[in-house]
C-alpha cells in the first residue's frame, strides 16, 4: 500500500508556473471558438442554437476580448451580432473547401457580416489550411482573397501553418497581415512542451524575416491535454497549462499578437483525429467548465485521492482472492508465488487510476466506450483470477480450453473465466497493436490497461507453466503478431516517446506469455 501511495502522491504534483493559464487580472490576447458540443459536428446538418452560442460567449468575454472563428455556416454566422452584445471583438473566418458551391456562399456569407458588424469584426481571415490541405493553388487563392479585400472595409487575411506561408510567399502581397499557425505537437519533428515556447518564438521571427513590413499574427498555438505522445511531445494537464503559460508571458514581453487554439474541447474531432484532436480547449466540451480555475495548482490527476483509493481497494482484493484460495485449498504455496501476487496487486494498484482515467478521456461513441470498457475490466479481473491461480497452482489458460475439441476443454468455471479474460485481452491487444502498425497517427496508447491484465498472465506462466505439452497454434501466431508489432512500433516511434515503449514492452510481456503457452 505505501508504495501505491507513493507512487500516486508523485503522480499528482502540482507544477508552479510563473504566469496562470487563465489570469483574472489580464484577459486572454483571442482564442479560437467553435460552439459544437456533445454530439454536434461541423458535418451537421442542424445549425447550432443562437441560445447555447449566447451562453458560450457571455463566458468567453471574462476571459477574453477576441474570438476567432472558422465558418460562417450552421448557425456561426449568429456570432458577430452575439460577440457584439458581450464586449467581444471577432475574427470572422471563412471556410473554403473543394465544393465551390459552398465556398460561394460562405464568401458572399462573410462579406456581409463584414460590411454589417464592422466595429466587432477586427479581420476576415479567407481559408484556413486550403493550401495544406490542396484545395486551391496558390493562384487561385491569392486571387480570391484581393476579391473580398476589395469588397469588405476590415483587413483581410489568410491562415495556414508556418511552413506554406514560407513556401509560398507571393501570398504575402495579397493579405493585409500574415496568419501563421505553430502547433509544436504536431511539427514534423514534434517539440517537447518545455521547448514549445522558445520554438513558437524562433519561428514567429522566421516569418516576420520573410515578411518584412507585414504584421506577423499567431493563429494558433496551444497543446493538447490528453491523447498520444509523439515523441517526447506529451499532451497533459499540466503541459497544456505550461505551454499556454509560456506562450502568453512570451507574447506580453515581445509584444506579439497571440490567439490561442482553442476555447472549448470538440470531442466530435476524436472520430477523425483522435483523443488529442478533441482536447485542446481550456473549457471542457461537456460541462463547460474552465481546466484550470485561478488559484487552483495544476495537476495531471485532479481526482488523484479517488484513483489512489480505488488502486488500493483493488490491490486489498487482489490479496483477498489469494488468502480465499488457501482457505479453500489448504496448502504450502511458494513464497515466489506470494511475490508475485504482490507484484501483480501493486501494478494494479498504481496502473487502475491511470487505465480508468485513459478510458474516460480516449473513448467516443459506443464502439470505443465497449471497447475501452472491455479492456478495462478484464485488466482488472485479470489480477484477481492470477491470484487464485498462482495460490493455486493451476497453469495458465488456453484457447484450447475454451474454443477447442472436447477432449482439450476444462470443465473449470474458474478456469473458462479466466481463459475468457485472456481472450479479451489478447484480441484487443491485437486490435491495437495493428492500429499502431497500420494506421498509427491517432492511436492512443493502452499502456496502464495492457500492463495490468499481461503481468498476472506472465506470472503465471513463469511459475505454474506445464513442463509438457503442444505449444498451441493459435497462441504463437498471436505472440509473433505482438512481437513483431512491438519492434515496429518502437522503431517508428523513437526512443524519447516513454508511451510507446512500455506499450511495446506489455505487447512484448503478452508474446512471451503466449509463446510459452502449453496445452
Amino acid at each position: 500500500m505505501g508504495a501505491i501511495a507513493a507512487v500516486w502522491w508523485w503522480l499528482a504534483i502540482p507544477i508552479n508556473l510563473a504566469r496562470a493559464p487563465i489570469d483574472p487580472n489580464a484577459k486572454l490576447q483571442c482564442i479560437s471558438y467553435a460552439p459544437f458540443r456533445n454530439n454536434q459536428t461541423s458535418e451537421s446538418p442542424t445549425p447550432v442554437p443562437r441560445d447555447q452560442i449566447a451562453e458560450d460567449l457571455a463566458q468567453l468575454a471574462k476571459i477574453t476580448d477576441c474570438i476567432r472563428t472558422y465558418a460562417t455556416d450552421l448557425g456561426l454566422d449568429q456570432i458577430p451580432e452575439l460577440a457584439s452584445k458581450v464586449g467581444l471583438k471577432v475574427i470572422q473566418g471563412i471556410w473554403l473547401d473543394r465544393d465551390r458551391r459552398k465556398s460561394a456562399t460562405q464568401i458572399s456569407t462573410g462579406i456581409r457580416l463584414a460590411r454589417q458588424y464592422p466595429e466587432t469584426i477586427t479581420a476576415l481571415v479567407v481559408g484556413n489550411e486550403v493550401l495544406l490541405h490542396r484545395k486551391m493553388t496558390p493562384s487561385d487563392l491569392a486571387a480570391l482573397i484581393r476579391s473580398v479585400k476589395a469588397q469588405v472595409p476590415v483587413p483581410v487575411t489568410y491562415s495556414d501553418v508556418w511552413e506554406y506561408w514560407l513556401r509560398y510567399r507571393e501570398l504575402g502581397d495579397a493579405v493585409d497581415f500574415v496568419t501563421l499557425h505553430i502547433l509544436p505537437y504536431w511539427e514534423n519533428v514534434p517539440v517537447a512542451a518545455k521547448s514549445a515556447a522558445a520554438h513558437v518564438d524562433a519561428v514567429r521571427k522566421q516569418v516576420a524575416s520573410a515578411f518584412p513590413g507585414k504584421e506577423i499574427l499567431i493563429g494558433e498555438t496551444g497543446w493538447p491535454s490528453e491523447g498520444r505522445m509523439r515523441e517526447s511531445a506529451l499532451p497533459s494537464r499540466t503541459n497544456q497549462a505550461r505551454v499556454i503559460s509560456e506562450v502568453l508571458d512570451l507574447a506580453r514581453r515581445e509584444n506579439f499578437r497571440v490567439n490561442l487554439f482553442e476555447a472549448y474541447d470538440e470531442l466530435w474531432k476524436h472520430e477523425f483525429e483522435g483523443t488529442v484532436g478533441g482536447s485542446w480547449g481550456l473549457f471542457d466540451s461537456t460541462q463547460r467548465t474552465l481546466k484550470y480555475p485561478p488559484g487552483i495548482p495544476v495537476s495531471n490527476y485532479p481526482l488523484w485521492k479517488l484513483q489512489m483509493s480505488s488502486g488500493m481497494a483493488l490491490a486489498i482484493l487482489v490479496f483477498g482472492a489469494a488468502w480465499l484460495t488457501l482457505r479453500q485449498k489448504p496448502s504450502q504455496p511458494r513464497l515466489i508465488s506470494w511475490f508475485a501476487v504482490g507484484i501483480s496487486a501493486t501494478t494494479a494498484g498504481v496502473l487502475f487510476g491511470v487505465a480508468a482515467q485513459k478510458m474516460f478521456y480516449e473513448s467516443y461513441g459506443a464502439g470505443s466506450w465497449h471497447l475501452w470498457g472491455a479492456l478495462l475490466v478484464a485488466a482488472t479481473a485479470s489480477p484477481l483470477f492470477g491470484a487464485n491461480a498462482l495460490m493455486s497452482g493451476r497453469a495458465p489458460p488456453t484457447f484450447l480450453e475454451l474454443l477447442g475439441p472436447e477432449h482439450y476443454r476444462t470443465p473449470s468455471g474458474l478456469a473458462i473465466m479466466h481463459g475468457l479474460i485472456l481472450i479479451v485481452t489478447i484480441v484487443i491487444g491485437t486490435e491495437t497493436a495493428l492500429g499502431l502498425v497500420f494506421d498509427p497517427r491517432e492511436k492512443d496508447f493502452p499502456f496502464a490497461a495492457l500492463t495490468m491484465a499481461a503481468v498476472p498472465f506472465a506470472a503465471m506462466t513463469q511459475l505454474n507453466r506445464p513442463k509438457k505439452g503442444i505449444r498451441p497454434m493459435a497462441e504463437a501466431m498471436f505472440a509473433v503478431v505482438f512481437l513483431v508489432a512491438a519492434i515496429y512500433a518502437a522503431l517508428s516511434e523513437g526512443p524519447d516517446n516513454w508511451q510507446s515503449l512500455w506499450t511495446c514492452a506489455a505487447y512484448m510481456l503478452l508474446a512471451v506469455t503466449l509463446w510459452r503457452a502449453r496445452a
